[in-house]
Parts: C-alpha cells; sequence; structure tokens
C-alpha cells in the first residue's frame, strides 16, 4: 500500500487508482466497525486533492492548511451537488479518515498529530457549508455543469449536453456573468485546482543551531548589514534630497565596511553599487529605515543585531526582494535582461536546484538549465541564437550568486565536475539514468530532447566540462538550512536526515520505504535506533551473544519488527520490511531469522527471494505455499478484485490450482485470505465476458456501489 504516487506517469496513475480504491474499501470497513456513518466519495475527494492538488503529493500527511484548503477550497471548487442532492457531512468523514489512517500506521510522522488535525477538522467545519453554497469558489466546469442543471438540463445525456454547450457559445444561456468573472479570474490568477507536483528532494544533513550561528557569524554580508545599521543609530543620519546616502558619509561607509567599492572620482553615492546594495539590504531585512530625510535604526531590530543566526535568516529572506539593487538598470540607457524579469522565478529554481545535490553542480550546467528557463518562458525556440541576450542574462546571474557567497549561502570553488554531470545520456536520446547516479538527481537534471540540435548543444556542453577546471556552486549548511525552510513554507518535501527520531516505528519505515535513497535511510534508521535503544536489555542481549545486538539496539529492532508486523497492508510490510533490511548493518541476518516468525514468513520470504538471497528451488513445500499465497494477496491489494478475477480466468487450471494452494497454505493473514477466497468465487462463478479490467463507478472509482449524484 503505497501513500506517494508520482504525478504524470500513466502506470503510476494506475497504481494511484487501484490505491485509492483498496484504501476506499477498507476504509468502509473499518467505518462499519466503528459505527461511523462515512461517503466514500468524500474520501476520494481527499485522496485526489493530496495527489493532485498539492505540490508534494503525500497521501497520509495532513497538516491544518490542507484540511483548511480541501474542505473550504478544493471540495467547493472540485465537488458539483446537482438540484435536490443532499450536501455530503466532509468534515465528518475526513475527521474519521484521519483517525483510520492512524489507526493503521499509514500516517506520515511529519505532518501534524492526529489531535491538531481532528481540531482543525472541527475549526474549519462551521464554514464549510458556506464554501460549498458561495458560487464565487466554484470552479469552471462546476459552473457551466450545475448552471445546465439549475435549467433543465440532463448533463447525463451527453448530446443534451452537447445542444446547451453551443446554445451557450451562442449567448442563448442565461447565467451571472460577475459570479463567472469571478471564478475566471480567480483561475488565471492562482491557476488550476491542480497543482504542479515540485521535483522530489534528497534528504539533507544538517549542523545544529550552534554550529550554523557560528557559520553566520563569518558571513561578509552579515557584518555589512550590521555594520550599516549600528551606523545609523537611533539618532539617524541625513540622507540628500533624492533619499541617497551623502557622498562623504559614503566614503567612510565603504572604508569602515569594507565593501570593496572604488571611490576614486565617484560624484555620488549611487556610483558605489555594493555599498548601494547594503543599503537596500538593510531596508528590506528591516534592519533600517527612512523617515522624514534621515535614515534610522529600527529599535525592534536590535535583538536581531544580537543573534546572527536569526539575522542571516532575516537577510536570506529579504535577499528575493532585491531584484531591482541587484540587477536592475543605472542608468537610463541600460536595459535589463531576461533574468530582471524573470527573477522571481530563476532565483528559487536556482536554489532549489542546488540543494540537496550530493555534488557540486559547474556553472556549465546550472546556466544552460536557466537558459532552458529562458528559451521557454521568453518562447526564444531551440539552442541556437540570441546568444547576446543570454549573455546579459549570464551576466546578471553571476552578480546574483556573487552576493549570495558574500551573504554565506552558496560556496563557489574552481575544480574539475564530477562524473555524474558528464555521464548523462544528453546526445543518446535514452531516458535511463548512468550507473550509480541516484534517481532522484537524474530526473532532476533532465535529458535533452533526442534531436539534433539538442545532441550537438550536449556534445558541446560535454566538451565544456571537461576541457579543465570549471566553476563548482554548492549551497553552504547555512544556505541549505534556508532553503529547506523555504520549501517546506511552500508545502513541499524536504527531507532532513534526524527529523524522524522521535517518529513511531511504522512511520519511520514508511518514509524511508518511500522517500529515502539508501544511504540516507541507512544514517535516518542509525539515528532512530540510538534514540529507541534501551541501554540495558542491549547490554543482556549482547551479553547472551544476539547477532542483532551488536549495535546495541536489540530493543528498537524489536519495535521495527513489531511494527511490520501490525501493519494490515501486505504490500507495504514487504516495503517497510526492505528497506529495513537494506538499512541495517546486519539486515540479512535479521531478514534469515524472521524465515520462521508466525506472522512475518510470508513477507520474509518474499524479501529473501526477491533479494536472491534464497533460490525458489530452496523453499520448502510449505514455504512454497505461502509465497504464492503472498503473491496473490499482493496482487488483489495492488489490482484489486477484478484484477485477480481477470488473472484467475486468463490463466485458466493453473491459475486455479494456485488459488486453491493459497487458500490451504495457512497464511497468517486471515482477513485477507477470507477476501481472497470471496474473489475467487465471483472469478469461477462468473461468465468470463463479465471479466476485465477495473471499471469506473460514477463515483470515479473501480470498486463500491455506484453513485450518480455528485459529479467532479
Amino acid at each position: 500500500m503505497r501513500m506517494f504516487f508520482e504525478p504524470e506517469d500513466p502506470e503510476a496513475e494506475d497504481e494511484f487508482e487501484a490505491a485509492c480504491s483498496l484504501l476506499v474499501d477498507r476504509f468502509q470497513r473499518w467505518a462499519r466497525e466503528e459505527g461511523l456513518d462515512v461517503d466514500p466519495f468524500v474520501v476520494e475527494a481527499a485522496l485526489d486533492y493530496r495527489h493532485r492538488g498539492t505540490p508534494d503529493g503525500r497521501l497520509g500527511l495532513w497538516d491544518p492548511r490542507h484540511v483548511e484548503e480541501f474542505l473550504l477550497e478544493w471540495l467547493p471548487r472540485t465537488m458539483t451537488l446537482l438540484p435536490g442532492d443532499e450536501l455530503a457531512d466532509a468534515p465528518g468523514t475526513l475527521h474519521a479518515l484521519l483517525r483510520y489512517l492512524n489507526a493503521t500506521h499509514l500516517v506520515d510522522p511529519r505532518g501534524a498529530s492526529l489531535a491538531e488535525g481532528l481540531s482543525a477538522i472541527d475549526a474549519a467545519a462551521p464554514r464549510y457549508a458556506g464554501a460549498m453554497a458561495d458560487r464565487s469558489r466554484w470552479g469552471i466546469a462546476k459552473f457551466w455543469v450545475t448552471t445546465a442543471a439549475e435549467q433543465g438540463v440532463d448533463v447525463h445525456d451527453e448530446q443534451a449536453m452537447h445542444d446547451f454547450v453551443e446554445r451557450a457559445q451562442r449567448g442563448e444561456v442565461p447565467y451571472d456573468r460577475n459570479v463567472l468573472d469571478t471564478i475566471v479570474q480567480r483561475h488565471m490568477t492562482r491557476g488550476p485546482g491542480a497543482a504542479h507536483r515540485a521535483e522530489p528532494q534528497l534528504p539533507v544533513t544538517l549542523p545544529g543551531d550552534d554550529v550554523l550561528r557560528e557559520q553566520a557569524e563569518r558571513s561578509p554580508a552579515l557584518g555589512w548589514l550590521r555594520g550599516l545599521t549600528e551606523w545609523a543609530g537611533r539618532d539617524g543620519r541625513a540622507l540628500t534630497g533624492t533619499g541617497r546616502l551623502r557622498l562623504a558619509d559614503a566614503r567612510e561607509l565603504v572604508e569602515q565596511l569594507g565593501t570593496g567599492d572604488a571611490t576614486a572620482g565617484v560624484r555620488s553615492s549611487a556610483d558605489l553599487p555594493r555599498l548601494g546594495l547594503v543599503l537596500e539590504w538593510a531596508k528590506a531585512a528591516r534592519l533600517v529605515r527612512v523617515a522624514k530625510g534621515r535614515l534610522y535604526a529600527v529599535a525592534k531590530a536590535e535583538p536581531l543585531l544580537r543573534d546572527p543566526l536569526s539575522l542571516w535568516r532575516r537577510a536570506f529572506e529579504a535577499f528575493f526582494e532585491l531584484r531591482g539593487p541587484l540587477i536592475g538598470p543605472r542608468s537610463g540607457w541600460h536595459v535589463e535582461s531576461m533574468l530582471f524579469d524573470a527573477y522571481d522565478d530563476v532565483l528559487p529554481d536556482v536554489l532549489a536546484t542546488l540543494y540537496s545535490l550530493p555534488y557540486p553542480m559547474p556553472w556549465p550546467r546550472l546556466r544552460d538549465s536557466v537558459h532552458l528557463a529562458y528559451r521557454d518562458g521568453f518562447q526564444l525556440g531551440g539552442f541556437g541564437g540570441h546568444s547576446l541576450w543570454l549573455e546579459d542574462a549570464d551576466r546578471d546571474l553571476r552578480t546574483v550568486l556573487a552576493a549570495l557567497e558574500d551573504l554565506g549561502a552558496i560556496a563557489r570553488d574552481q575544480g574539475m565536475a564530477d562524473p555524474v554531470f558528464l555521464d548523462l545520456p544528453l546526445d543518446e536520446g535514452s531516458s535511463e539514468p548512468p550507473a550509480g547516479m541516484p534517481p532522484e538527481l537524474a530526473q532532476l537534471l533532465g535529458a535533452a530532447d533526442a534531436d539534433e540540435e539538442a545532441a550537438e548543444r550536449a556534445r558541446e556542453l560535454k566538451a565544456e566540462l571537461t576541457a579543465g577546471p570549471v566553476e563548482l556552486i554548492r549551497l553552504t549548511a547555512l544556505g541549505t538550512e534556508s532553503v529547506r525552510r523555504r520549501l517546506l513554507a511552500e508545502g513541499r518535501d524536504a527531507p532532513l536526515v534526524g527529523e524522524l527520531a522521535q517518529a513511531p516505528a511504522a512511520g519511520l519505515l514508511g518514509v524511508l520505504a518511500e522517500h529515502y535513497d539508501p544511504d540516507s535511510a541507512r544514517a535516518e534508521l542509525a539515528v532512530w535506533i540510538a534514540a529507541h535503544s534501551d541501554p540495558q536489555a542491549a547490554g543482556e542481549a549482547h551479553a547472551a551473544r544476539d547477532p542483532l545486538a551488536s549495535r546495541d539496539s536489540h530493543t528498537a529492532v524489536d519495535s521495527l519488527t513489531d511494527a511490520i508486523r501490525a501493519m494490515p497492508f501486505r504490500t507495504r510490510a514487504e516495503a517497510m520490511l526492505d528497506v529495513l533490511v537494506e538499512a541495517l548493518d546486519d539486515g540479512e541476518t535479521l531478514l534469515r531469522s524472521l524465515r520462521t516468525d508466525p506472522a512475518l514468513a510470508p513477507t520474509a520470504l518474499s524479501v529473501l527471494v526477491r533479494r536472491d538471497i534464497l533460490d525458489p528451488e530452496d523453499l520448502t513445500e510449505a514455504e512454497t505455499l505461502l509465497m504464492v499465497a503472498e503473491s496473490l494477496l499482493q496482487l488483489l491489494e495492488a489490482a484489486g478484485p477484478d484484477g485477480v478475477i481477470e488473472m484467475l480466468r486468463d490463466q485458466g487450471p493453473q491459475a486455479e490450482e494456485a488459488l486453491a494452494a493459497a487458500l490451504a497454505s495457512g497464511h497468517p493473514d486471515r482477513e485477507a485470505i477470507a477476501e481472497l477466497g470471496t474473489v475467487a468465487g465471483k472469478a469461477l462463478g462468473r461468465p468470463r465476458a463479465r471479466v476485465g479490467r477495473v471499471q469506473r463507478g460514477s463515483h470515479g472509482r473501480g470498486r463500491g456501489p455506484k453513485r450518480g449524484k455528485r459529479r467532479r
């Protein structure tokens, strides 16, 4: 049972649909046992929202902002109520869903607690009905479908709807123009309901605040900002009539701060660009202010000046407001580069590109990735031409990078590009990443189109990267920490090694399986084990020469395997065990020990065979039966009953024999075996013509009763 799926991948979309169908079925069963009245359509809408309507796509993570957006924006925008339909109890169903995710250990532990999520639902619930009735919150499609239904059109009749659309296009349909204008305006300014899925980020490792504070103290730009603020003081300093520093004061500050501006022959402080940048930076960071022709230090900023880390974070955030001082026109004849127009998009993208990279980024790679953004945004076409425009933008980008280096957000060195930046198959038309490259990095860097122009550009770039040392750019720890803060504020997933130290065992393994690369998973697991080990119990286990106690972590490993035993979803249990085995130094020893575990034997056998630790021929007859049963149960979860039925009917007698063996295997998951038996009965008793792939019901999924009232 996966809780994260890549978007815009047909295979992943099919898997998402199957996972949603399984989750809805299991949730309904649980709700009946709990005596709860829930609406499966709302559950489907909630999963759709987290998959398609948010940048991170984590189905098991619900922060208060997700709760409010789903109830008060997503549902009003996407769920259509036809005349006479009853408003669904979405708050009540979401309340139950969060409880279910918690009960089945599907929650991402990096999100809000269950209590916080339920409290957010209770806070939003009184506004839900009003939001659903507010037509200005509707989507465009919902507006027209509802308008058609209110005018007596049968929205289920394709021809009737076609006729309605034609009449609307001819202006023959009355409608509320003000409401539609509001809907269209919101759509244009805020975009469609579906969110752009952000690129995945590799987990990062960061030092503590004490180390970051020491690094911030060494930032040249921080020294300039602090020095300028102290120079201005509470009494203030007089400015010129145009609001600039007086020339004598500017010369004094250049010397005092060490900005490096050339002062010889200068007639105005406007000709001292680095000092001018510091002044505007201090204003943007709310360290100084201008009032009545004087520059004053902001009194409320005094505590900030004494805390270098807090001051650094403030300066970093202010940097995003410095487009004009950094690369704006300095005279009437100066023309802004493309970067000036794209600054608000390019700067965050550049920082996100550098974020979590395991190797410094060569300048040619970074430059060309920004060029692609220019060509797309300014419709420049292919790889050739526009060299002067691109050179101007490159020059401005170097100015931005230099300022970030002064701040201490990035470091720039000279050296040879790591081979990972040379091996991307840009000139071969292949979509496969090179051996040893993390998939996330390959996805981040991408591959050029397999046409002649792109291939030629790839060869030129490779030659540039191998000709000799190039400029290498990386984020510092300070830069990484602050970029991560921004990513999290945008709702993106930005894993941090160590943040799961206090997570429940099931939550830890679930996150490691879906979001961590092997090296980061090992580091995260080591932190978790250290935090959850019982030294006394570990010492006793070590004295007994237990091989699993070599890390003083016997109790912690037991907790992890217990979490796998308690996982009710077969596919997720295997993923959890697989990542645990991979991340432990003695994972294979643990895996072999579970071969005879009453509850985990089927899962352990599956992992042992898949990892080629055991050959299928090495299994006993009883183990072979367990493997067959485990395979069918995982197929039932992944493809649903219809998928199993199709397989059974297509494979004929051989599949029926496998099914009989599975049902008699003694598999420990008796509930799943009973469900498999029910499905098998349908497969063997249903005419072949009625067996097929999962069919969508009117509510949008493949299983469950058809409901025709609400539409998305």
